[in-house]
């Protein structure tokens, strides 16, 4: 038996009002949890600080404009305007779609940044270039600084790295049989020759030999398959893409690193030996706090869309009107706080993250 149709019409407002709050709230401690947690993570660990990618502002924009469409909404529909009332909720639950979709767009274009919400590492340690293997090209050593590839100094163009990139890709389709590398296709670009430890290896029945007896050991496929990796994704000694210090940072304790000769420097010094092992053992708990947030933000946002399109289908229904729009105004609450709740998370990724 609904008892609620017997209440005072207030009370039942009231009632209806405090769950929604309760909502909230506990949303509120969740993210709080969240924040601080990220505050103290950051601590003395290596952290990556990486731009907000552009789609996230057009998603801040769409929740905006969202917002003010649903209050203008409400006020049509205390007014009986119905054919706005109508235009509205449909302009709103429109904007709220464009969020979902802008911040799944700003997922895509962080990872293309080579972000990930479950990266490993800040640095390339696995197959990071010139620890084993190095490349020549017609006898010039190719080399790297940060993530560019560099033939006589100067950084490789795109049609000298795509064709670098194809020689590489090779050895990540190879199969390790009997610790051996057997080459797919067998290297037609002739004038690369790989090197082990500065040794040039030969190829003997499509497989790689340091001399003419011995092939390389089952640890050096490993290498050349995650050193292959690491080129054909564009990844020199870091995962995020670009230049460090312009496309992104690496901090520790609050103070930018500087990256001079392969090598990352604190306070204008090399690392010591403790640090630059702690560094490259340092996983990207950044990225991975960036995603969570977003991304459980982004949950609430499709459960009140779900909820805002059965609103949407009843306005067209004509079942809200001047007497009847307690409804909206409920969805509309919980609606303004996902807003405000995304702009507090996007000022303390620019400002924190």
């Amino acid at each position: 038996m609904d008892l609620s149709k017997d209440m005072d019409p207030i009370v039942h407002e009231k009632m209806k009002k405090n769950m929604v709050y309760v909502s909230c709230f506990s949303i509120v401690m969740l993210f709080a949890g969240l924040s601080s947690a990220y505050i103290v993570s950051m601590g003395d660990a290596f952290w990556l600080e990486t731009a907000l990618p552009n789609a996230f502002w057009w998603s801040t924009a769409c929740i905006v404009l969202s917002s003010i469409t649903f209050i203008f909404s409400i006020s049509a529909a205390r007014k009986g305007q119905v054919s706005l009332l109508k235009a509205g909720m449909a302009i709103t639950l429109l904007l709220g779609l464009l969020f979902v979709y802008f911040q799944w767009t700003g997922f895509g274009q962080l990872m293309d940044n080579g972000v990930h919400p479950f990266q490993n590492h800040i640095v390339v340690t696995d197959g990071r270039y010139g620890d084993y293997f190095e490349v020549k090209k017609n006898d010039q050593f190719i080399t790297v600084d940060g993530n560019d590839y560099l033939l006589d100094e100067k950084k490789m163009n795109a049609d000298q790295f795509s064709s670098f990139q194809s020689f590489m890709k090779e050895f990540i389709s190879g199969e390790n049989y009997n610790n051996k590398f057997r080459l797919i296709t067998s290297g037609k670009q002739k004038e690369y020759t790989l090197l082990l430890n500065n040794v040039p290896l030969s190829i003997q029945s499509n497989s790689f030999y340091v001399n003419d007896s011995t092939p390389i050991a089952s640890a050096d496929v490993l290498r050349l398959k995650q050193l292959a990796q690491n080129v054909v994704d564009g990844r020199g000694d870091f995962f995020a893409k670009g230049k460090i210090g312009e496309d992104f940072n690496i901090s520790y304790k609050g103070e930018n690193l500087e990256y001079k000769n392969r090598k990352l420097h604190y306070k204008g010094k090399v690392l010591s030996n403790f640090l630059q092992i702690k560094a490259t053992e340092s996983s990207d708990m950044a990225s991975s706090f960036l995603f969570i947030l977003t991304f459980l933000h982004l949950l609430h946002v499709a459960a009140a869309l779900i909820y805002l399109s059965r609103v949407v289908t009843k306005t067209f229904m004509n079942r809200f009107g001047a007497e009847n729009h307690l409804t909206l105004r409920l969805t509309s609450i919980f609606w303004h706080f996902l807003g405000l709740l995304w702009g507090y998370l996007i000022l303390f990724l620019v400002f924190i993250h």
